[in-house]
């Protein structure tokens, strides 16, 4: 039997400590909760992505009364970025999520989300940040591949 042991780096620091372009994607994804459409969880998502030419989109959790129907902020943040700039990768992403008026502490995306964000790593080539915006700090790590290390891909099909 083969053993294999995988590792993650997780990164946290206060947000004073992370360099200005972050705390901007930090502040845009918290603004973002705002516009969540939430009325069935009260779990407001917003996501900020930053693009390789600097430009910043952000989304917002869309739910739906049919549950399966609705859409996570990172996925519509995603894919918004890649149908308005295609060509363009992905450099980081930000997710902050609030509830009862207080921003969660340990957001982190749920499994489809990691999933497409491994694809969007996987279809530019290039890794992208992550960061899980806390009320004051934010945490991080170097790529999806980081949060999803066996994940699927098109190798697989």
């Amino acid at each position: 039997m083969k053993e294999q042991k995988l590792r993650i780096t997780l990164k946290s620091a206060p947000l004073s400590e992370w360099d200005e372009q972050y705390q901007l994607l930090y502040k845009e994804a918290v603004a973002t909760t705002t516009k969540a459409y939430a009325p069935y969880s009260k779990f407001h998502v917003g996501a900020a992505v930053l693009l390789a030419n600097n430009e910043i989109v952000s989304a917002s959790n869309q739910e739906n009364a049919a549950y399966p129907s609705g859409l996570c902020a990172e996925r519509v943040a995603l894919f918004y970025a890649g149908a308005k700039y295609p060509d363009v990768s992905v450099k980081a992403i930000a997710i902050a999520a609030e509830t009862g008026g207080k921003l969660v502490e340990g957001i982190s995306p749920c499994g489809g989300c990691r999933q497409v964000m491994l694809e969007t790593e996987t279809r530019a080539g290039t890794p992208m940040k992550i960061f899980l915006c806390g009320a004051t700090s934010m945490r991080s790590v170097d790529s999806a591949a980081a949060l999803l290390p066996v994940g699927f891909d098109g190798s697989d099909l």
